[in-house]
């Protein structure tokens, strides 16, 4: 289901923005800019260029309302592997519509949002997605929780499609409970359960039957200073029954969940990381019933803001990251 691949890029994505209106509670901020995908080699080919400009709203830093073409990195978490893969978010870096969140002071949160991923042409068929994810604290932040993930995914036909392109529908839910704890102060040591049910309905409208596959997902966390290591467990049926007929354009997940059984280790290094750098070296074990797999990954991230640059002498809060 998925052939070995090399990638070397670089993503540039610079942004500029002005404030409306700002009060004690709220603020108004329209953003533009562009993210720039290169991969690395001699010539200026496979290069792509996306557009960035969003509006967002902010309500005593609780309420959030983000529309526009905007950077994912505005999503509180990062979706799980099996609905959005290493590769989507190495090409897809931007949602295209309307996001919205509710963060509360324990550190629960929740966020609704709707991404456009293609309008309908007469090569391309229309695709969107709308996820619904949070996630609740009842006691404080660094102990259990409840939350997890529902997606609605959609993809429909091109314009004048030929007969037997259908519609079909992707519906996913995915509850979890987990367990944070923390100690030893800020360099100390975090460590991170989760575990719960996905349960994944599929149907191609011409076939006029749901298919559907569930399965049980794990994950464990632990960092320890400039060290992290983690585990994702998945046992249960094919993911992505249509898979094989749609591919990327209806699952966006990563393949090895088609595995009945998988598992994916990830060791982590994070060689230099501050307020400006994240420069980490990570090492990836994928193991199923059919395969292995092992991936090395170096990666720099290099931020610059306003904010930062306005205390890049502060030392405390150069050490602090992001």
């Amino acid at each position: 289901m998925r052939p070995d691949q090399t990638f070397l890029f670089t993503r540039l994505s610079p942004e500029v923005g002005v404030k409306l209106a700002t009060r004690a509670t709220t603020s108004h901020l329209l953003k533009g800019g562009v993210t720039w995908f290169q991969p690395v080699n001699d010539r200026l080919d496979g290069c792509k260029v996306l557009p960035t400009l969003y509006y967002r709203y902010q309500y005593r830093g609780r309420w959030a309302v983000a529309m526009g073409m905007l950077p994912r990195t505005q999503l509180v978490e990062r979706a799980p592997r099996y609905l959005w893969s290493d590769s989507m978010s190495y090409h897809q870096p931007n949602i295209r519509g309307v996001l919205a969140q509710y963060h509360h002071g324990n550190g629960s949160w929740v966020e609704l949002y709707l991404d456009w991923r293609q309008l309908q042409s007469e090569t391309r068929r229309e695709a969107f997605n709308v996820d619904f994810n949070g996630k609740w604290f009842p006691f404080s932040r660094q102990g259990l929780w409840l939350g997890g993930y529902l997606q609605y995914n959609h993809l429909a036909k091109c314009k004048n499609a030929p007969e037997g392109e259908g519609v079909n529908d992707d519906l996913t839910l995915n509850p979890m409970l987990g367990y944070n704890w923390k100690w030893g102060g800020r360099c100390g040591t975090t460590v991170q359960l989760k575990a719960g049910a996905v349960i994944n309905k599929e149907r191609a409208r011409c076939d006029s039957k749901w298919l559907t596959a569930s399965g049980f997902v794990g994950n464990a966390h632990v960092r320890w200073k400039f060290l992290e290591a983690e585990e994702n467990i998945y046992s249960g049926s094919n993911l992505f029954p249509l898979y094989n007929r749609f591919g990327s354009q209806l699952n966006m997940g990563d393949t090895y969940y088609c595995s009945k059984f998988y598992s994916r280790t990830d060791l982590v290094a994070h060689i230099v990381q501050n307020a400006f750098v994240d420069l980490n070296t990570s090492f990836t074990f994928h193991a199923n019933k059919e395969t292995t797999g092992f991936w090395q990954q170096i990666s720099c991230r290099v931020y610059i803001d306003n904010n930062i640059w306005k205390h890049r002498h502060d030392k405390k809060k150069l050490r602090a990251g992001r």
